[in-house]
């Protein structure tokens, strides 16, 4: 039996291929996204944008974007100073799409946090932060990628039609750019802007209407000032009048289009209006014909302000428009004018007025039958007044004359105001009439009285005198026993000796009473005893 030994010796070697690890594998596709986003952004880099702005407030760098109708065209890279400090660098990297806005047509400004509540969505940019808003104008233009920003946004956007006006004003109130424009309650427009001028000219204020509302502007349309709460007191009711919850917080303009106008074409762009005050204003404006008057006073006329109505039976039929002191330097006799312009549209016989002529006669008329003019109370709790054209009973017929083109009625004192003048006048002669001293010569007299009357002489007089009454009783009686007790002599004597004694009582009873009460001469008797 045989046996195979194996060989002596170290086994032999063995050949091992050489695996990949996977440990590398993440790393690699790590490197190959990042270069594909890497090309990619390359590839999709646009050009470079600068932009200059008097301030970077609410801008960060890589934060901060350029948009255009929401949709992200760049962001800024870096913010820096102008070599001079005057306004700030903004650097943006545009993207491909952007880079189509960089035409010398466009223009840029800074949206920053801020609230309406004629835009609600203004509300986005408390959280997502200001951005830089761009209008690519109009179609067209040059390349350019250096640009000025515009510091508010601009009024006419490329993609927005409608109408831009100008409205001019003294005041502008709560308005600021953004305050909505208001058409039957409806907002149609914006505020885009004011313009103060060398601040000695009206101030002018632009507003944006956009299509299609921009037709409802003609040429008579009347724009007022629809901000915050009018609160006035008319006769017999408190009277409070607001455009909107906007127009409250924000300012507001609102406009009209009388039906009159319903047939004109709308006012071209930049065309100018006057900017009223208050409806009432307007509406007052919105008739044509105005006949100008003035009135002279010689009283008071506080309370009394321009736009304060003018009336007839209570009935308005005008508004005053100046008032002013009017001092004569020949006499020195000061007076107050008082302008007022006349609406015939609100009379129902308004073709009375219908040329100078008529109106000329039509005042003589009046006047023949005691127009005149006087000052009333609108409320007496402010003191607010307006004038009223009335006629006096058995007033003197006066003849027409005029001030240029105003006539002039002419006034009188009345109402309220009379009333008080007459008691301001009876209350000076009042005060003339020395009561004090009055009062030192009766406390005087009383004085005088009390110690004559029941002074201690005065006393013993009495009682002489009833000693005397006494001597004269025992006398009589002597009489009485020569003529008897029947006669008439003694019956005469002695009604006249009754009298006697109750005339002496009389007189002891007021000395008295005197004497405890002197004030008795001026106040009476009362309820002393």
């Amino acid at each position: 039996m045989s046996s195979t030994t194996p060989p002596l010796g170290p086994p032999p070697a063995r050949l091992r291929r050489r695996r990949i690890s996977f440990v590398w594998v993440i790393p690699l596709i790590a490197a190959l996204i990042a270069l594909y986003l890497g090309y990619r952004t390359y590839t999709e880099q646009g050009p470079l944008l600068t932009l200059t702005f008097n301030t970077a407030d609410g801008l960060r760098a890589g934060q901060t974007q350029i948009k255009y109708k929401a949709v992200a065209l760049g962001t800024v890279e870096s913010i820096d100073l102008s070599n001079d400090l005057s306004h700030v660098v903004i650097k943006i990297r545009m993207t491909n799409v952007g880079a189509r806005f960089l035409t010398d047509h466009a223009r840029f400004w800074v949206v920053r946090a801020h609230f309406t509540l004629s835009d609600p969505s203004s509300l986005d940019t408390f959280v997502s932060g200001a951005y830089i808003a761009v209008d690519p104008g109009a179609a067209g233009g040059q390349y350019q990628d250096r640009f000025t920003g515009l510091e508010q946004p601009p009024g006419v956007r490329s993609d927005e039609p409608g109408r831009t006006y100008i409205l001019t004003t003294d005041h502008i109130g709560s308005l600021r750019t953004g305050s909505p424009v208001f058409y039957r309650d409806a907002i149609v427009g914006e505020v885009l802007g004011y313009d103060l001028g060398d601040g000695l000219d009206p101030i002018k204020i632009s507003i944006f209407v956009p299509a299609p509302f921009d037709n409802l502007v003609r040429p008579a349309s009347h724009f007022w000032n629809a901000s915050g709460l009018s609160v006035s007191l008319l006769p017999g009711a408190l009277h409070v009048e607001f455009e909107s919850l906007a127009a409250i917080v924000s300012g507001g303009i609102a406009f009209d289009l009388p039906p009159s106008a319903a047939a004109t074409p709308p006012s071209p762009d930049n065309a100018a209006f006057p900017l009223y005050p208050t409806i009432r204003d307007a509406q007052s404006a919105s008739y044509a014909q105005s006949i100008p008057a003035v009135a002279y006073f010689q009283s008071s006329v506080a309370g009394l302000a321009i736009g304060a109505p003018v009336t007839i039976y209570g009935m308005q039929v005008g508004v005053v428009t100046d008032v002013s002191l009017i001092l004569d330097p020949n006499t020195a006799e000061d007076s107050v004018r008082v302008a007022m312009s006349l609406q015939p549209a609100r009379n129902a016989h308004q073709a009375d007025f219908a040329s100078d002529q008529a109106t000329s006669i039509l005042f003589q008329k009046m006047l023949d039958r005691g127009l005149r003019a006087e000052l009333g109370s609108l409320s007496l709790l402010t003191g607010q007044k307006d004038i009223q054209l009335t006629d006096v009973p058995g007033a003197a017929p006066l003849p027409l004359t005029r001030e240029g083109p105003a006539f002039i009625i002419p006034t009188q004192n009345g109402g309220l105001d009379n009333t008080i003048a007459n008691l301001n006048d009876i209350s000076s002669k009042l005060d003339k009439i020395p009561f004090d001293q009055i009062g030192n010569n009766l406390n005087k007299l009383l004085l005088t009285t009390s110690g004559t009357i029941g002074s201690k002489a005065t006393r013993q007089s009495l009682a002489a005198l009833a000693k005397t009454l006494q001597s004269t009783n025992a006398t009589l009686a002597m009489f009485n026993q020569d003529y008897g007790d029947d006669s008439d002599f003694q019956r005469n004597l002695d009604q006249v000796l009754d009298q006697a004694t109750e005339t002496l009582e009389s007189v002891k009873e007021l000395s008295d009473f005197l004497d405890r009460h002197p004030n008795a001469l001026l106040l009476g008797r009362g309820d002393s005893p």
